[in-house]
């Protein structure tokens, strides 16, 4: 779906997309993947916004070795670090040595974070094939399977409303 808002007086054009959406993509992107030949020993998910993908993909792609890699490159809107680093808790790579590998984000903006992540599990010497909902132009590393292609700012539904409040603040225990 595409939104129309303003920001700052400038018309600011969003894709929004809904859970309904969501579950509609990763169906429509599992038959893809199933259609290619691709069969996945394990699918890995870059937290926080591919897991909801990797987890609907390893149902509908009957995979049950599931595992998640935290990248950190965006700290904002429009704001990054100068490169991607990989956060703890690591991914147990030695467990994925030789197996074909499904990488899973939710966007391909940069590419940046997917091209450091496709390295590291390459470096396994196993087959790794990536798959986003969305992929942006600017992206230095095209996801061999994706959903949509924009330019637009992206709204997913795990994101849109922000992290619910703790009673007492944000660093209440």
């Amino acid at each position: 779906m595409l939104v129309v808002g303003y920001r700052g007086g400038v018309p600011d054009e969003r894709e929004i997309l809904s859970y309904e959406l969501f579950g509609t993509a990763a169906r429509e992107l599992a038959q893809t993947i199933a259609a290619d030949g691709f069969r996945p020993d394990a699918i890995v998910g870059i937290a926080r916004g591919g897991l909801p993908l990797a987890g609907v993909l390893g149902y509908a792609l009957d995979v049950k070795t599931l595992g998640s890699l935290n990248v950190e490159f965006y700290t904002g809107v429009d704001s990054t670090l100068d490169e991607p680093i990989v956060l703890p808790p690591t991914l147990d790579r030695e467990s994925l040595r030789g197996k074909s590998i499904l990488l899973v984000d939710d966007v391909a903006d940069s590419g940046r974070t997917l091209h450091l992540v496709v390295e590291l599990l390459r470096a396994g010497g196993g087959q790794v094939r990536t798959v986003c909902l969305y992929s942006k132009p600017t992206t230095v590393e095209e996801p061999d399977y994706v959903w949509r292609r924009t330019s637009r700012w992206i709204m997913f539904p795990w994101s849109a409303e922000g992290p619910v409040p703790y009673p007492g603040g944000p660093h209440s225990a």
